[in-house]
């Protein structure tokens, strides 16, 4: 994986909360540090989101974008 962003923070999902249209994922980067990003429901089914599973927080400007491998 490439990406312009420099802030990528890898870690385990621990929360997926899907809602009528959007999901929030919590993603834990370090012991009780967690990362909060808002995505479409579509892009956690895409991406194969599972608690447990590994994902990374990209931090662009105001964004957290999810990535996984």
């Amino acid at each position: 994986m490439k990406l312009s962003a420099r802030n990528v923070l890898k870690g385990k999902v621990v929360s997926v909360e899907k809602g009528s249209t959007t999901a929030h994922v919590k993603i834990e980067i370090a012991s009780g540090q967690v990362v909060t990003s808002a995505i479409t429901n579509d892009s956690v089914d895409a991406l194969g989101l599972k608690v447990g599973g590994e994902a990374y927080a990209v931090i662009k400007s105001s964004d957290v974008i999810i990535a996984v491998d």
